[in-house]
């Protein structure tokens, strides 16, 4: 599948370059261009009709105009494009207008890359779903798609366990993972600051949910250990 396509849009330099940076650091998402002006925004994504850009990282507070005059320039053009708000706004009035022209996520600064890297993996797992070809079958897939975007996993998450940590897990695990190689319980704990036997039963949820896969570390005197990687 080809990397998700990204155009960057924040009005502070230093910021722009760190949002450019921490999307790069995940997997399966390429920035393509920054912008540092609602114009020059509108401008990149009037090429090609907006066709090289899937998701735009969108800061509100431009110099030139609001974040969300940008969306409604974007829907009364026939944009399609996703936005992910980056924005220091709170006021509810405009998180609702926000919802009301598709804003797929709203993400609060400050922020931490875990946080970030949550928002556009959500994202990345809604995208494959609404991408795919055919019908959706029933009621809950539709509701699965819509959850992807709302919670971590879209999947209710068995007791003791919770999104924060979960989060965490999934970080680290992708971090820390190299091609042909995962990450065992243990150096899970150890990235994490949860004990080994917590950062299991994570570990073993995600293989459960399609998000993490179990293989054998061989190399170790007796039974192999088993180390995860991230799917």
């Amino acid at each position: 599948m080809n990397d998700i396509r990204v155009l960057v849009v924040e009005d502070e330099p230093l910021l722009a370059e760190a949002h450019a940076a921490y999307t790069e650091r995940v997997p399966g998402f390429a920035v393509v261009g920054v912008a540092h002006t609602a114009r020059a925004a509108m401008a990149a994504l009037r090429a090609n009709d907006g066709g090289d850009v899937d998701l735009v990282l969108l800061d509100f507070g431009l110099p030139d105009l609001h974040g969300l005059d940008v969306c409604r320039a974007l829907r009364a053009a026939g944009s399609s494009v996703d936005v992910l708000a980056v924005t220091s706004a709170r006021d509810l009035a405009v998180v609702r207008t926000a919802v009301s022209l598709g804003v797929t996520h709203y993400l609060l600064k400050p922020f931490t890359f875990a946080a970030f890297r949550d928002k556009l993996d959500r994202y990345a797992d809604y995208r494959a779903q609404a991408l795919a070809d055919g019908e959706v079958a029933a009621q809950h897939d539709v509701d699965r798609m819509f959850a992807t975007l709302r919670g971590a996993t879209g999947h209710s998450l068995p007791k003791g366990l919770d999104v924060q940590t979960l989060t965490r897990v999934r970080a680290a695990l992708a971090d820390g993972s190299t091609p042909g190689a995962g990450l065992s319980a243990t150096e899970v704990s150890a990235a994490t600051g949860i004990s080994r036997v917590t950062a299991r039963r994570y570990l073993e949820y995600l293989v459960t949910i399609d998000r993490a896969v179990r293989h054998p570390r061989y190399g170790t005197p007796g039974r192999p250990e088993v180390e995860y990687r991230p799917r």
